[in-house]
């Protein structure tokens, strides 16, 4: 089989991500380079799918426009407990769920199972859509995220949830859009030095599976290939992804000003002995740390014999070792309220 999507395989990864409709104006090694990755992402999804059930008794909304434009990349979904409605209440925590897929793949479709099941343990949970490079490069999709979360603010009477008491999470590369977010949200600084509005938004913490945290040296990049890399597509597209973020020339890009600057709310950092992000987690722990930042890392070590790889408690929820860190999640979150 190569690496090119079937027919049949180009439908299912329709309704999770981007397929190629973006790369026609693209250089062709380029545009190649992102459907091969779209494509070995999207079997690896296929092979999860017949796995995912979304728990009973949580209610979805699916597809609000949240820029008002009518664009796929701007569209969230919103999942709660139906108990929740039932008893008429606004008590509810609420997160914010950011999409990982390298700047590149995914729609928050494929995060629905893991936001089910965060649902399902006590959350209102949005599930936000941006667009993907190349449409847009971090900044615009970090304007994506934060017009999102402003949306959100604007709409939490609209469900039985505790505006109070709000939460950010995101995987992968969603781990640093949601590290971003939180940041964001505390400090006015960030916010300015980047071009951002803050949302305005009470964000009590942050839980960042497998998060790819520190940007730097993607934003120093001179050249436009690295090759022999699994993050051979990020290196390909950094001096167009980062260009405007390098341009702002912002001190909090640097993992160790943002944490010694920004009164950062705890963050709950999850990743596993085989994710091949883990040092990222870990050297955002080590920054934590050094600043005195609240902070827990739940760095899973797989058992012989098995694996549990990359943003696990994402893409395959029924698994125990996810089921923990959902559970784990849930207790993180309700200790801080």
């Amino acid at each position: 089989m190569g690496m090119k999507p079937t027919d049949e395989e180009r439908k299912l990864l329709a309704q999770w991500t981007e397929v190629d409709g973006d790369l026609d104006q693209i250089d062709p090694d380029l545009a190649d380079k992102i459907l091969t990755m779209r494509t070995a992402f999207g079997r690896g999804n296929i092979a999860c799918s017949p796995y995912w059930e979304n728990p009973e008794g949580v209610d979805a909304v699916t597809d609000l426009d949240y820029a008002g434009d009518g664009l796929r990349a701007h569209k969230l979904d919103v999942y709660y407990p139906h108990d929740a409605v039932v008893r008429g209440g606004k008590t509810t925590p609420v997160y914010i769920d950011i999409h990982g897929g390298g700047f590149v793949h995914e729609y928050k479709e494929l995060n629905r199972n893991f936001c089910t099941h965060l649902a399902d343990r006590g959350f209102v949970v949005f599930s936000l859509n941006y667009r993907l490079a190349p449409s847009a490069d971090y900044l615009g999709q970090m304007q994506d995220v934060m017009t999102g979360m402003a949306w959100v603010k604007e709409h939490l009477a609209d469900y039985p949830c505790d505006p109070e008491k709000i939460f950010i999470t995101g995987d992968s590369v969603g781990g640093v859009m949601a590290l971003y977010a939180v940041a964001i949200e505390h400090s006015k600084a960030m916010a300015d030095s980047l071009g951002l509005k803050q949302a305005g938004l009470n964000v009590l913490g942050g839980t960042l599976v497998s998060g790819m945290h520190n940007l730097r040296p993607l934003v120093e990049q001179t050249e436009d290939y690295i090759n022999g890399s699994m993050m051979d597509v990020i290196t390909m597209m950094a001096t167009r992804t980062f260009a405007t973020l390098k341009a702002t020339n912002s001190p909090f890009i640097d993992l160790d000003y943002m944490a010694a600057n920004v009164d950062l709310p705890p963050l709950f950092l999850n990743t596993s002995n085989d994710d091949f992000l883990q040092g990222e987690s870990l050297l955002l722990g080590a920054a934590l740390a050094a600043h005195g930042r609240d902070f827990e890392v739940h760095d899973r070590h797989a058992r012989k014999g098995e694996t549990l790889g990359h943003i696990y408690p994402v893409c395959m929820t029924w698994l125990p070792e996810s089921q923990d860190i959902l559970h784990k999640i849930r207790d993180f979150s309700y200790n801080l309220f």
